[in-house]
């Protein structure tokens, strides 16, 4: 029917085709039965020959373990080597071997695209350390533990989409250029134009307004979170920290979502549980090879944990007993705990020591440490707001959230004292206009795969990695 569609031209390309079916390596692994012509397309993982046999290994990037080729000497050529692209035809049969379900019994092999050995930075049979496969930011790719964290990526990806979708959320595209900084750290990439001048740059404003790359979209999501009761988004944001830490990016990925008619802090915890324990039960049913392969090589305390966290309930401390925790803490921190300062690394992973190794919401933060949007609980002398982080070992925070200042006499006290009130006039309109309790959170997405795979740097867990001073590719 495709070639009856295409016409003449299309018709004699399909009757040139060889009637081999094409199989991905991880529907060939999978397959049950033998078959007689098959066409597999991939990438020389290893090449070894043998007087009265050849040996390959291809993979296509659909599973970790590659597809074993056996061939008659004969069809090796000078340029099948590690690297190089191919696509071989022949017979799938059962594998004599354990190890394997199936192997290809090759009856054609050709040469798509050769690869030089001598120049290529990957070696046959060779584990790269992370932080030499990040030199190549055009090829690192093309390693197992790469291939396996993208796979992974991919399948967490489409299971936050499915948690949401499933549970009545829409799915928002908030902008990635806006004029509004809601983090206030004021550490924003600003947008501007430039025109040469003879002697000069003349920078201008291109939407007339100072405009930046966005930190988050939680704003634009309380502006849909006025007309739908429950929305998300998930996508880029940037961040102009000048810092080559482990924990810093300045292009990462963010998890947020935004419900209309919460008047609870329980309820926007439950669903960071949920979303936590549903994405990583599929990545853990999914992948179990891939994550395998980080829970041996890269982080082999972290085998069983996962499962095991699965399982039960995530502790919830305040603000003021974590503090009571640290004071009291048999170590001695770079940062001094005091009520009223912010939580740094430091304390956050050593809360969750203390609470067993267990992620743990830390909730109600002093007032002044927050921002304005969010909600004040009106507690008296130590005056907190309804937010929460919640951290997990290893990393700390992952997620953010709060309940959101519904209340327009408040938020327009706070606005006013910070000397904003201009700048989010429209801010102050959501809560003129049917206004009601709402509240949301956002999940760092690579500081979640740092957790689930126990990968230290952050900068091998984002396939292109941005950071001060580095833009590669």
């Amino acid at each position: 029917m495709l070639c009856a569609r295409g016409g003449w031209r299309a018709l004699r390309r399909c009757a040139s085709l060889p009637r081999a079916v094409r199989l991905r390596v991880r529907e060939a692994l999978g397959a049950r039965e033998p078959a007689e012509a098959v066409r597999v397309q991939g990438w020389v993982r290893s090449v070894r020959s043998q007087k009265e046999v050849l040996f390959l290994h291809i993979n296509d990037g659909s599973s970790l373990e590659s597809l074993q080729v056996v061939a008659d000497p004969s069809l090796e050529k000078r340029d099948l080597t590690f690297g190089s692209a191919v696509e071989v035809q022949g017979k799938l049969v059962k594998s004599p071997h354990k190890m394997q379900n199936m192997e290809l019994q090759a009856e054609t092999i050709h040469v798509v695209g050769p690869c030089d050995i001598w120049s290529f930075p990957l070696k046959m049979r060779e584990r790269h350390p992370l932080e030499y496969v990040r030199q190549f930011p055009h090829l690192r790719c093309r390693n197992n533990t790469l291939g396996a964290l993208l796979r992974i990526r991919s399948e967490a990806t489409a299971s936050i989409h499915s948690f949401f979708q499933d549970n009545g959320y829409v799915h928002i595209h908030t902008p990635i250029i806006t004029s509004n900084d809601c983090e206030g750290a004021g550490e924003l990439f600003q947008i501007e134009t430039s025109r040469e001048e003879e002697d000069s740059v003349e920078k201008s404003h291109f939407f007339n307004v100072p405009a930046f790359l966005t930190v988050s979209g939680q704003l634009h999501l309380e502006v849909m979170a006025g007309a739908f009761t429950h929305v998300f988004t998930f996508g880029p944001t940037f961040r102009a920290e000048n810092s080559q830490s482990r924990r810093h990016l300045a292009e990462f990925y963010m998890v947020e979502a935004e419900l209309s008619f919460t008047e609870s802090l329980q309820d926007i915890m439950q669903v960071m549980e949920d979303l936590f324990k549903t994405v990583t039960g599929t990545v853990l049913s999914k992948c179990p090879r891939d994550v395998e392969l980080f829970h041996k090589y890269i982080a082999p305390a972290q085998k069983g944990r996962l499962e095991q966290m699965l399982k039960h309930k995530f502790m919830i401390i305040s603000y003021s007993e974590a503090v009571e925790i640290l004071k009291q803490a048999p170590q001695t921190f770079t940062f001094k705990p005091e009520w009223g300062c912010d939580l740094q690394t430091e304390h956050e992973k050593y809360l969750v020591k203390h609470c067993g190794d267990v992620p743990v919401f830390v909730v109600n933060y002093p007032y002044d440490l927050k921002p304005f949007y969010m909600r004040d609980n009106e507690d008296g002398p130590q005056h907190t707001v309804a937010a929460v982080d919640l951290l997990v070992p290893g990393v700390g925070e992952l997620c953010g959230g709060s309940l959101r200042e519904e209340r327009l006499p408040f938020l327009e006290s706070r606005l006013e004292r910070l000397g904003l009130t201009d700048a989010y006039q429209w801010y102050l309109d959501l809560r003129k206009f049917g206004s009601v309790p709402h509240g949301g959170f956002g999940m760092g997405f690579e500081r979640y795969l740092q957790y689930i795979l126990g990968v230290d740097n952050i900068k091998d867990v984002i396939p292109f990695p941005r950071f001060s001073h580095s833009c590669l590719l």
